[in-house]
């Protein structure tokens, strides 16, 4: 297993972390993600990084880019 943590600037209310996690746990290879309004992080854990640009895409889609 693999942890990456991301900074989301865009992440504003309690809707935006839902989606995110909502999303995101349902890629394949993704074991687990927590999203965060305080800090405006996303911490993702999987199986391995390959998962890891899926996730950044995925993120950018939603209108949630990760820098």
């Amino acid at each position: 297993m693999t942890t990456k943590t991301y900074q989301v600037p865009n992440i504003s209310c309690g809707h935006c972390t839902a989606t995110i996690e909502r999303e995101l746990k349902e890629l394949a290879g993704v074991l687990n993600v927590k999203a965060d309004l305080d800090s405006k992080r996303v911490v993702v854990d999987a199986k391995d990084e390959a998962v890891f640009p899926e996730v950044e895409l995925t993120m950018a889609e939603l209108g949630y880019p990760a820098i």
